[in-house]
C-alpha cells in the first residue's frame, strides 16, 4: 500500500454507498487488517446534553431547582472508529458509540459505516475518497411530571413546566436532535 490510511479517515464523511454500486467488488487481500483511527469521548449532542443543564427555576415554597442534576452524567458517549483495509487501496470504515443516559435524557448508541477508497493518478499524488453513515445515536430529552396544585398533575418539558406556558404545549420543546449522519470526504495529496 502506498500511503496508509492515517488519522485523515476519521474526518470522512457518514453515508454508506452500496457495493453494488461500485461494481464487482475487487480482488480480495490475502489477509484483513484492521487499525484503530480514533477514539475520543463526546460530541455535539453530549455537549447539547450538557447544555440543557444551565438554568434552574424556583418552587412556590422559594427552594431553587436547578436543571443540573437532570443533564449530567457518569459516563459520556465513547466512539471508536476502525478500517479494515479489504485491498492495497480499499478499506472499510466502521466504528461503534456507546450512548450516554442522565436522568432526563438519552443518546443511543451508535453504528458507523462506510468506505474509503485511494487512487493514485500519478506517481506522486493520491486522490481519496471515503463515505460514511451512522445509524442511531439520537438525542432524546425525557417528560417530568409536574403538581400544579388544584390544576392537577401534568407531563411537561422541565426546563419549561415553571414558565407561563400550557403544561401540555412545553412537550412540543422536548429535544429531539439526530447526530450527522452523512459524511463525504475527498482528498487530493502531491508529493513533492
Amino acid at each position: 500500500m502506498r500511503e496508509k490510511f492515517g488519522n485523515r479517515a476519521s474526518l470522512c464523511a457518514t453515508a454508506l454507498l452500496p457495493w453494488a454500486l461500485l461494481g464487482t467488488p475487487p480482488a480480495v487481500a490475502q489477509e484483513l487488517t484492521t487499525s484503530l483511527i480514533d477514539i475520543h469521548q463526546g460530541s455535539p449532542l453530549s455537549d447539547k446534553a450538557r447544555g440543557l443543564g444551565d438554568g434552574g427555576y424556583e418552587l412556590q415554597t422559594g427552594s431553587r431547582i436547578s436543571f443540573n442534576q437532570w443533564y449530567q452524567t457518569d459516563w459520556v458517549d465513547m466512539h471508536v472508529d476502525l478500517i479494515t483495509q479489504i485491498t492495497q487501496d480499499t478499506g472499510i470504515l466502521w466504528g461503534v458509540g456507546t450512548g450516554e443516559q442522565g436522568e432526563k435524557y438519552r443518546i443511543e448508541p451508535s453504528l458507523k459505516l462506510g468506505f474509503l477508497t485511494q487512487l493514485h493518478p500519478s506517481a506522486n499524488s493520491i486522490l481519496s475518497l471515503s463515505f460514511t453513515t451512522t445509524f442511531g445515536g439520537k438525542l432524546t430529552e425525557k417528560p417530568c411530571q409536574a403538581d400544579y396544585g388544584d390544576l392537577g398533575t401534568y407531563s411537561v418539558n422541565c426546563r419549561l413546566a415553571a414558565g407561563e406556558m400550557a403544561p401540555e404545549e412545553t412537550l412540543k420543546y422536548l429535544v429531539n436532535a439526530k447526530p450527522e449522519s452523512q459524511h463525504l470526504w475527498l482528498n487530493y495529496r502531491v508529493t513533492f
